[in-house]
């Protein structure tokens, strides 16, 4: 007999708290959530069976790109296994990529006329978020472990995912970071805040950022917080080398994720191919 779940949002109410307990970061909590809210819309209180996964698999895959609709998976087939359902949906097999979207990727040169628009529109906090996301490689829901006393003491304990790992700070960093401290008054605590003193939002600095693009001469495509620690990831290992190191700096769990993090562009990959010197 096909099992068949009546999902509600009472339940889903319940898995957030379940999420939160297993101390997820908030970030895959409202993920999770988020997916798994839709998908009980889209049920509308009936009965969910095999073939309803199956519908509701086939409708994000009109609008939404495999890694996205695999994304969506993972929260709904958690949410099912919360609620005692063997139901489940199977993921997408996606072939790893070979190279990222140039349109998509940030370069050097496109990081440093960011932060030079920035201190130019006199807006320090963004130009140092911009420099410590870019040369640690932190998560921007991870900056408020950068502290006044991390600043002093050049490194910052980050616990995200369950995990917790030390994050070194440049003394070149560290220098701009206390120096700014300083001139705002922040003798303590999280070193970007906003003016009520609450650490500064993730919407907060994409919005920013955004505002950036034009003056700065880069596509608004290209800019938003996690590319920097993308580009903190390329530049790490063309100097280092080694991938396992850069996923212990990252927080990565799986070298699989790490190598997303690295891939070249279509351009730079072309450019090894034709180094080869292959073509008689």
């Amino acid at each position: 007999m096909m099992e068949e779940i009546t999902l509600d949002f009472e339940r889903l109410r319940e898995f957030r708290q379940a999420l939160i307990a297993q101390e997820r970061s908030a970030a895959t909590v409202e993920k999770y959530v988020r997916n798994a809210r839709a998908f009980v819309r889209y049920a509308g209180g009936q009965k969910v069976n095999q073939a309803q996964l199956l519908s509701y698999k086939a409708l994000l895959l009109e609008t939404h790109t495999a890694r996205s609709v695999n994304s969506m998976i993972a929260g709904i087939n958690r949410f099912l296994c919360f609620c005692g359902s063997t139901l489940r949906m199977r993921p997408l097999r996606v072939q790893r990529q070979m190279f990222c979207p140039e349109e998509k990727e940030l370069s050097r040169a496109e990081y440093v006329r960011l932060c030079r628009t920035a201190q130019r529109r006199n807006n320090m906090r963004l130009n140092l978020i911009l420099q410590t996301i870019c040369s640690t490689g932190i998560r921007v829901s991870e900056l408020g472990y950068i502290t006044v006393e991390a600043a002093k003491c050049g490194k910052a304990q980050v616990r995200c995912k369950g995990k917790t790992r030390v994050i070194l700070i440049a003394q070149g960093l560290r220098q701009k970071l206390l120096r700014y401290a300083a001139q705002h008054g922040i003798a303590q605590g999280v070193l970007f805040v906003t003016r009520s003193g609450k650490p500064v939002s993730r919407t907060n600095i994409w919005r920013e950022m955004k505002q950036l693009c034009s003056e700065a001469k880069v596509s608004p495509a290209k800019v938003f917080p996690h590319n920097l620690r993308h580009l903190f990831a390329r530049v790490f290992y063309a100097l280092e080398k080694d991938i396992a190191k850069l996923a212990d700096v990252l927080g990565h769990s799986s070298i699989d994720t790490t190598r997303i993090y690295i891939i070249s562009s279509g351009t730079e990959h072309l450019r090894r191919i034709e180094n080869m010197h292959l073509i008689l």
